[in-house]
């Protein structure tokens, strides 16, 4: 018959076993879980800034797109513009001549009273003779810029002389070119809010009536043909658009 002590010997060899077996145990599943997200991340980042490279390759493929000026000649200087004949090669290696208007540029104002009511603010809107069209054209605020003058000052100042009125709040909206096939005139258009009154100067041959009138009212003159002026058009469209859009929101 065996004795305890040999008796005791594979229980204390059951019990180390044991522990040794939890010792090797692999580690949970969780740890390797929480380790992917980490692989996922550092994966994002190429592509991100891979997405960025394009964008820019895009940028830059746009910019350069222009043509290559071979020769470029003054065929009349005057007061407002002055025509170029140029002599040219087009982005696609066409050549071509072209005559240009080239102009300082011009500014736009949409001048807003929307003290009383925001959702059909006042319009400050102008009626006057143009030869070019032979008739009398109801138009927003505008004119040239002068040589040098940034688009706000000249704004700030065109407003002023046509009307009288300054501006507490002002706010790029949009720029464009009226007729790009032979005009180089850039339109630069500015919201002007928070109106205040004053006396107008414009210049001597300017004969300006100007008057406010409501934005539904402006409107309903646009659908009637009664306003003609690409500008006024271009201008007043664009933000009651925007402003249809803030009322939705």
């Amino acid at each position: 018959m065996p004795s305890k002590a040999n008796a005791a010997k594979p229980a204390k060899a059951k019990k180390q076993a044991k522990k040794q077996a939890k010792k090797q145990k692999p580690a949970p599943a969780v740890e390797a879980k929480t380790a992917e997200p980490k692989k996922t991340a550092a994966k994002s980042k190429p592509a991100k800034a891979l997405k960025q490279k394009k964008r820019k390759a895009r940028k830059a493929a746009v910019a350069v797109e222009t043509a290559k000026l071979i020769s470029s000649v003054v065929v009349f200087q005057g007061p407002l513009f002055r025509v170029l004949h140029d002599k040219l090669i087009e982005p696609g290696g066409r050549n071509s001549e072209r005559d240009v208007i080239r102009h300082n540029g011009s500014v736009v104002i949409l001048a807003i009273d929307n003290s009383k009511n925001k959702k059909d603010p006042w319009i400050v809107i102008e009626r006057q003779y143009r030869h070019a069209a032979n008739q009398f054209l109801w138009e927003l605020p505008a004119g040239k810029l002068e040589p040098g003058e940034e688009a706000l000052a000249g704004a700030q100042r065109e407003l002023a002389e046509e009307t009288g009125y300054s501006a507490k709040k002002w706010k790029p909206l949009v720029e464009y070119y009226a007729s790009p096939g032979f005009l180089g005139e850039s339109m630069k258009v500015f919201t002007a809010e928070g109106l205040v009154a004053g006396h107008a100067h414009p210049e001597e041959d300017e004969k300006i009536e100007f008057r406010l009138v409501k934005l539904s009212e402006v409107l309903k003159m646009i659908e009637k043909g009664a306003i003609l002026d690409g500008k006024t058009l271009t201008t007043v469209l664009l933000y009651a658009r925007k402003l249809g859009g803030k009322r939705k929101k």
